[in-house]
């Protein structure tokens, strides 16, 4: 299957590099790394947990035009990377559950094979999605954790229509 949509990450090199899910996904030619944020495509959707607006199928156009990019840095220091200007078009996923080994079961504590995963399918790039998780034994497991989240946030019109329905999740 050839790749529609460009993955590009920001890798800071703050996690283990054996449990490390961009190093992977860059092993596996699935993603470009980045070692500055200057680096990411101008008009790419940048995936940022601090950003205001949720990522929504509104997305998908940009997505397929600019790329989707994601930010590897570790959960202590990433409000400290993110506070420096990131290019592109900065969304934060809706409320999903962990399915990596490190945070299984936590809400909102998604690697960044998983984050990537989850904006493609809800985008509409469901057979990308599940490609970007087939390189890791539990892969399948954030998808079938998340399958009614996802399968509702892919339906939904927009960023706000996005935040309601996770509001009924919670």
């Amino acid at each position: 299957m050839e790749q529609l949509v460009k993955l590009v990450v920001y890798h800071a090199g703050q996690c283990d590099p054996r449990k490390c899910t961009a190093l992977k996904l860059r092993r596996h030619e699935l993603v470009r790394l980045v070692p500055q944020l200057k680096f990411l495509p101008k008009r790419a959707v940048v995936l940022n947990p601090f950003a205001e607006i949720a990522f929504s199928p509104a997305d998908r156009e940009r997505v397929e035009k600019c790329g989707l990019a994601a930010l590897d840095c570790s959960w202590e220091h990433a409000q400290k990377v993110l506070q420096k200007h990131v290019r592109g078009t900065s969304r934060c996923l809706p409320v999903l559950l962990a399915g990596n080994p490190v945070n299984f079961g936590k809400p909102t504590k998604l690697s960044t094979a998983e984050a990537l995963a989850a904006a493609l399918y809800i985008a509409g790039f469901r057979e990308e999605a599940e490609k970007v998780l087939s390189v890791f034994k539990w892969g399948h497991t954030f998808i079938e954790m998340n399958s009614d989240r996802l399968e509702r946030y892919a339906k939904a019109e927009d960023s706000a229509e996005i935040v309601a329905i996770q509001k009924d999740f919670m």
